[in-house]
Protein backbone atom coordinates (compact mmCIF):
# COMPACT_ATOMS: atom_id res chain seq x y z
CA UNK A 1 0.00 0.00 0.00
CA UNK A 2 0.93 3.47 -0.71
CA UNK A 3 2.75 5.19 2.38
CA UNK A 4 0.81 8.68 1.01
CA UNK A 5 -2.70 6.85 0.60
CA UNK A 6 -5.21 8.73 2.63
CA UNK A 7 -6.40 5.76 4.51
CA UNK A 8 -2.42 5.03 6.13
CA UNK A 9 -1.45 6.50 9.40
CA UNK A 10 2.09 5.93 8.58
CA UNK A 11 3.02 10.04 8.81
CA UNK A 12 0.23 11.19 11.29
CA UNK A 13 1.31 11.33 14.67
CA UNK A 14 -1.06 11.99 17.65
CA UNK A 15 -3.78 14.13 17.17
CA UNK A 16 -3.36 18.10 18.99
CA UNK A 17 -5.20 19.40 21.50
CA UNK A 18 -7.98 20.75 18.79
CA UNK A 19 -7.83 17.87 17.01
CA UNK A 20 -5.65 19.26 14.07
CA UNK A 21 -2.49 17.69 12.70
CA UNK A 22 0.62 18.39 13.76
CA UNK A 23 2.47 19.09 10.66
CA UNK A 24 -0.42 21.52 9.18
CA UNK A 25 0.65 25.26 10.17
CA UNK A 26 -1.29 26.95 12.99
CA UNK A 27 -3.58 29.55 11.56
CA UNK A 28 -3.18 33.27 11.69
CA UNK A 29 -3.83 34.85 14.56
CA UNK A 30 -6.03 37.90 14.07
CA UNK A 31 -5.98 41.59 15.75
CA UNK A 32 -5.86 41.11 19.74
CA UNK A 33 -8.64 42.59 21.28
CA UNK A 34 -7.98 45.29 23.95
CA UNK A 35 -8.28 44.90 27.57
CA UNK A 36 -10.53 46.13 29.60
CA UNK A 37 -8.33 48.13 32.06
CA UNK A 38 -5.02 49.58 31.59
CA UNK A 39 -1.71 47.21 31.52
CA UNK A 40 -0.28 47.97 35.06
CA UNK A 41 3.16 48.45 34.47
CA UNK A 42 5.87 46.34 36.88
CA UNK A 43 7.42 48.82 39.78
CA UNK A 44 9.47 48.02 41.77
CA UNK A 45 7.75 46.93 45.51
CA UNK A 46 10.78 47.81 46.88
CA UNK A 47 11.77 46.16 50.60
CA UNK A 48 9.38 43.38 51.60
CA UNK A 49 6.67 43.91 53.66
CA UNK A 50 7.10 43.54 57.06
CA UNK A 51 5.85 40.99 59.53
CA UNK A 52 2.28 40.83 59.73
CA UNK A 53 1.57 43.27 56.69
CA UNK A 54 -1.01 41.98 53.82
CA UNK A 55 0.44 41.13 51.26
CA UNK A 56 0.20 44.08 48.15
CA UNK A 57 -0.33 46.54 51.46
CA UNK A 58 1.35 49.90 50.95
CA UNK A 59 3.27 50.40 53.85
CA UNK A 60 2.53 54.26 54.00
CA UNK A 61 -1.34 53.89 53.65
CA UNK A 62 -2.11 50.62 55.13
CA UNK A 63 -4.35 50.00 52.26
CA UNK A 64 -3.69 47.79 49.22
CA UNK A 65 -3.52 50.21 46.12
CA UNK A 66 -5.86 50.20 43.14
CA UNK A 67 -4.74 48.75 39.69
CA UNK A 68 -2.60 51.10 37.84
CA UNK A 69 -2.21 52.90 41.13
CA UNK A 70 1.79 53.98 41.68
CA UNK A 71 2.73 52.79 44.99
CA UNK A 72 2.86 55.52 47.94
CA UNK A 73 0.20 57.21 46.62
CA UNK A 74 -3.71 57.54 48.04
CA UNK A 75 -6.61 55.68 46.27
CA UNK A 76 -10.34 57.05 45.60
CA UNK A 77 -12.20 58.42 48.54
CA UNK A 78 -8.50 58.02 50.42
CA UNK A 79 -7.66 61.21 52.99
CA UNK A 80 -4.27 62.49 52.31
CA UNK A 81 -3.92 66.03 54.43
CA UNK A 82 -6.33 68.08 52.93
CA UNK A 83 -10.81 68.21 53.77
CA UNK A 84 -12.36 65.43 51.40
CA UNK A 85 -15.98 68.36 51.00
CA UNK A 86 -13.21 71.35 50.42
CA UNK A 87 -13.00 74.62 52.53
CA UNK A 88 -15.38 75.09 55.22
CA UNK A 89 -18.16 77.57 54.74
CA UNK A 90 -20.71 79.95 57.08
CA UNK A 91 -20.37 78.95 60.89
CA UNK A 92 -17.95 76.21 60.73
CA UNK A 93 -15.64 78.38 59.28
CA UNK A 94 -15.48 80.91 62.15
CA UNK A 95 -12.96 80.63 64.87
CA UNK A 96 -13.86 78.72 68.31
CA UNK A 97 -14.62 82.00 70.00
CA UNK A 98 -16.72 83.40 67.23
CA UNK A 99 -18.98 80.12 67.27
CA UNK A 100 -19.57 80.63 70.89
CA UNK A 101 -20.61 83.64 70.84
CA UNK A 102 -22.94 83.56 67.75
CA UNK A 103 -24.31 80.07 69.63
CA UNK A 104 -25.27 82.60 72.94
CA UNK A 105 -26.78 85.20 70.78
CA UNK A 106 -29.10 82.38 68.74
CA UNK A 107 -29.75 81.12 72.58
CA UNK A 108 -30.43 84.65 74.33
CA UNK A 109 -32.59 85.04 70.79
CA UNK A 110 -34.80 82.10 71.65
CA UNK A 111 -35.36 82.34 75.49
CA UNK A 112 -36.30 85.83 74.67
CA UNK A 113 -39.21 84.37 71.89
CA UNK A 114 -40.25 82.06 74.06
CA UNK A 115 -40.60 84.63 77.06
CA UNK A 116 -42.57 86.94 75.04
CA UNK A 117 -44.86 84.12 73.56
CA UNK A 118 -45.36 82.79 77.45
CA UNK A 119 -46.25 85.98 78.54
CA UNK A 120 -48.79 87.33 75.76
CA UNK A 121 -50.53 83.50 76.72
CA UNK A 122 -50.76 84.32 79.70
CA UNK A 123 -52.28 88.06 78.98
CA UNK A 124 -55.21 86.63 76.99
CA UNK A 125 -55.47 83.26 78.83
CA UNK A 126 -58.22 83.13 81.52
CA UNK A 127 -57.29 83.93 84.96
CA UNK A 128 -54.96 81.28 86.36
CA UNK A 129 -52.71 80.56 89.02
CA UNK A 130 -49.45 82.24 87.48
CA UNK A 131 -51.27 85.31 85.85
CA UNK A 132 -52.95 86.17 89.64
CA UNK A 133 -48.91 85.30 90.90
CA UNK A 134 -47.47 87.33 88.78
CA UNK A 135 -49.75 89.92 87.41
CA UNK A 136 -47.87 93.06 87.68
CA UNK A 137 -45.16 91.46 85.50
CA UNK A 138 -47.15 90.13 82.77
CA UNK A 139 -49.24 93.85 82.73
CA UNK A 140 -45.55 95.77 82.51
CA UNK A 141 -44.59 93.04 79.74
CA UNK A 142 -47.45 93.87 77.40
CA UNK A 143 -48.29 97.34 77.85
CA UNK A 144 -48.10 99.33 76.44
CA UNK A 145 -46.23 98.02 73.38
CA UNK A 146 -47.76 94.61 73.16
CA UNK A 147 -51.03 95.03 74.41
CA UNK A 148 -53.79 92.67 73.26
CA UNK A 149 -57.49 93.46 73.96
CA UNK A 150 -58.81 89.79 72.12
CA UNK A 151 -59.77 86.92 74.17
CA UNK A 152 -58.16 84.10 73.03
CA UNK A 153 -60.93 81.29 74.83
CA UNK A 154 -63.76 83.18 75.32
CA UNK A 155 -64.70 86.00 72.51
CA UNK A 156 -67.33 88.49 73.51
CA UNK A 157 -68.70 90.18 70.39
CA UNK A 158 -69.56 94.21 71.08
CA UNK A 159 -73.67 94.15 71.38
CA UNK A 160 -73.50 97.61 71.62
CA UNK A 161 -73.32 101.08 70.15
CA UNK A 162 -71.15 103.39 71.51
CA UNK A 163 -70.47 107.49 70.84
CA UNK A 164 -68.62 109.69 72.12
CA UNK A 165 -68.93 113.67 72.08
CA UNK A 166 -66.52 116.04 73.30
CA UNK A 167 -66.92 120.14 73.88
CA UNK A 168 -64.56 122.76 75.00
CA UNK A 169 -64.37 126.09 77.36
CA UNK A 170 -62.16 128.31 75.06
CA UNK A 171 -60.59 131.07 75.90
CA UNK A 172 -61.14 133.94 73.82
CA UNK A 173 -58.31 136.48 73.09
CA UNK A 174 -60.04 139.04 74.87
CA UNK A 175 -60.40 137.41 78.18
CA UNK A 176 -63.38 135.87 78.14
CA UNK A 177 -64.62 131.90 77.99
CA UNK A 178 -66.98 130.44 75.85
CA UNK A 179 -68.13 126.82 75.46
CA UNK A 180 -68.49 125.10 71.84
CA UNK A 181 -71.25 122.51 70.71
CA UNK A 182 -70.93 118.95 71.83
CA UNK A 183 -68.61 117.49 68.64
CA UNK A 184 -69.51 113.93 67.83
CA UNK A 185 -66.09 112.64 67.25
CA UNK A 186 -67.70 108.68 66.51
CA UNK A 187 -69.57 110.29 63.80
CA UNK A 188 -66.88 111.73 61.69
CA UNK A 189 -65.15 108.47 61.76
CA UNK A 190 -68.35 106.43 60.48
CA UNK A 191 -68.59 108.78 57.94
CA UNK A 192 -64.84 108.67 57.16
CA UNK A 193 -65.23 104.52 57.58
CA UNK A 194 -68.58 104.76 55.23
CA UNK A 195 -67.53 103.88 51.55
CA UNK A 196 -63.95 103.68 52.14
CA UNK A 197 -62.35 100.34 51.13
CA UNK A 198 -59.19 100.66 53.13
CA UNK A 199 -60.29 102.90 56.28
CA UNK A 200 -57.14 103.76 58.53
CA UNK A 201 -56.42 101.72 61.66
CA UNK A 202 -57.09 105.43 63.20
CA UNK A 203 -60.29 105.80 61.91
CA UNK A 204 -61.22 102.61 63.18
CA UNK A 205 -60.07 101.67 66.34
CA UNK A 206 -58.14 105.20 67.96
CA UNK A 207 -61.43 106.53 69.64
CA UNK A 208 -62.91 103.04 70.43
CA UNK A 209 -59.44 101.80 71.77
CA UNK A 210 -59.34 105.00 74.01
CA UNK A 211 -62.80 104.65 75.62
CA UNK A 212 -62.42 101.22 76.44
CA UNK A 213 -59.03 101.58 78.28
CA UNK A 214 -60.47 104.79 79.99
CA UNK A 215 -63.36 102.68 80.86
CA UNK A 216 -61.52 99.45 82.52
CA UNK A 217 -59.62 102.06 84.69
CA UNK A 218 -61.83 104.05 86.28
CA UNK A 219 -65.18 102.84 88.48
CA UNK A 220 -68.40 104.03 88.11
CA UNK A 221 -67.91 107.18 89.70
CA UNK A 222 -65.51 107.77 86.90
CA UNK A 223 -62.17 107.54 89.73
CA UNK A 224 -59.60 105.78 88.60
CA UNK A 225 -58.27 102.22 89.74
CA UNK A 226 -54.80 101.90 89.96
CA UNK A 227 -51.75 103.25 88.74
CA UNK A 228 -53.13 103.06 84.74
CA UNK A 229 -56.03 105.53 85.29
CA UNK A 230 -54.24 108.69 84.81
CA UNK A 231 -52.57 107.63 82.00
CA UNK A 232 -56.08 106.57 80.61
CA UNK A 233 -57.29 109.85 81.16
CA UNK A 234 -54.59 111.81 79.42
CA UNK A 235 -54.27 109.38 76.53
CA UNK A 236 -58.05 110.80 76.17
CA UNK A 237 -57.78 114.42 76.82
CA UNK A 238 -54.97 114.39 73.79
CA UNK A 239 -56.99 112.46 71.19
CA UNK A 240 -60.38 114.77 71.82
CA UNK A 241 -58.24 117.88 71.90
CA UNK A 242 -56.84 116.91 68.52
CA UNK A 243 -59.94 116.29 66.95
CA UNK A 244 -61.42 119.80 68.50
CA UNK A 245 -57.90 121.65 67.02
CA UNK A 246 -58.93 119.42 63.59
CA UNK A 247 -62.04 121.06 63.70
CA UNK A 248 -61.04 124.56 64.16
CA UNK A 249 -63.53 124.75 67.73
CA UNK A 250 -61.20 127.23 69.04
CA UNK A 251 -61.20 129.50 66.33
CA UNK A 252 -58.51 132.04 65.17
CA UNK A 253 -56.81 133.08 67.95
CA UNK A 254 -58.41 131.55 71.30
CA UNK A 255 -57.39 128.75 73.00
CA UNK A 256 -59.14 125.77 74.36
CA UNK A 257 -58.90 125.86 78.19
CA UNK A 258 -60.43 122.60 79.19
CA UNK A 259 -62.47 119.61 77.66
CA UNK A 260 -65.43 117.56 78.49
CA UNK A 261 -66.41 114.20 77.52
CA UNK A 262 -69.80 111.85 77.15
CA UNK A 263 -70.56 108.86 75.89
CA UNK A 264 -73.74 107.33 74.84
CA UNK A 265 -74.14 103.69 75.12
CA UNK A 266 -77.23 102.15 72.79
CA UNK A 267 -77.74 98.23 73.00
CA UNK A 268 -78.11 96.61 69.87
CA UNK A 269 -81.82 94.87 69.23
CA UNK A 270 -81.96 91.11 68.89
CA UNK A 271 -83.08 89.41 66.13
CA UNK A 272 -86.49 88.76 65.65
CA UNK A 273 -86.66 85.56 65.92
CA UNK A 274 -85.08 86.10 69.96
CA UNK A 275 -86.94 86.00 72.88
CA UNK A 276 -84.20 88.35 74.90
CA UNK A 277 -85.55 91.46 75.96
CA UNK A 278 -83.10 94.29 75.73
CA UNK A 279 -83.29 97.97 76.55
CA UNK A 280 -82.67 99.89 73.70
CA UNK A 281 -82.84 103.24 75.38
CA UNK A 282 -79.35 105.64 75.54
CA UNK A 283 -77.37 105.66 78.02
CA UNK A 284 -75.46 108.88 78.85
CA UNK A 285 -72.27 108.63 80.88
CA UNK A 286 -70.94 112.36 80.85
CA UNK A 287 -67.03 112.84 82.55
CA UNK A 288 -66.20 115.65 84.67
CA UNK A 289 -63.89 118.85 83.04
CA UNK A 290 -60.31 118.05 82.28
CA UNK A 291 -57.90 121.36 82.21
CA UNK A 292 -55.94 121.42 79.10
CA UNK A 293 -52.39 121.82 79.64
CA UNK A 294 -50.68 124.42 78.12
CA UNK A 295 -48.40 122.44 75.79
CA UNK A 296 -51.72 120.73 74.66
CA UNK A 297 -53.98 123.35 74.03
CA UNK A 298 -52.57 123.87 70.37
CA UNK A 299 -53.37 120.54 69.15
CA UNK A 300 -52.87 118.05 71.46
CA UNK A 301 -49.39 117.76 71.06
CA UNK A 302 -47.04 118.15 74.11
Amino acid sequence: MDANDDGSPARRGPAGPSGSDPGESPPAAGPTPPLPFPAVVAADPGPGPGPGSRPGADPDLGTAPGPGTAPGTAGAGVATGASVGGPRTGVAALSLRYRLGAALALAVVAIGVCVHLGMTFLHVAPANTVSKEHGEAIQQWIYPEFEQNWKLFAPNPLQQNISLQVRADVRTADGGVRTTRWYDLSAEDGRAIDGNLLPSHTQQNELRRAWDFFVATHDDENRPVGGRGALSESYLRRIVVMRLDRADAAGEGDVVDRVQVRSRTTNVPPPEWSDEQVSTTPVDRTLPWWPVPGDEARGGIG
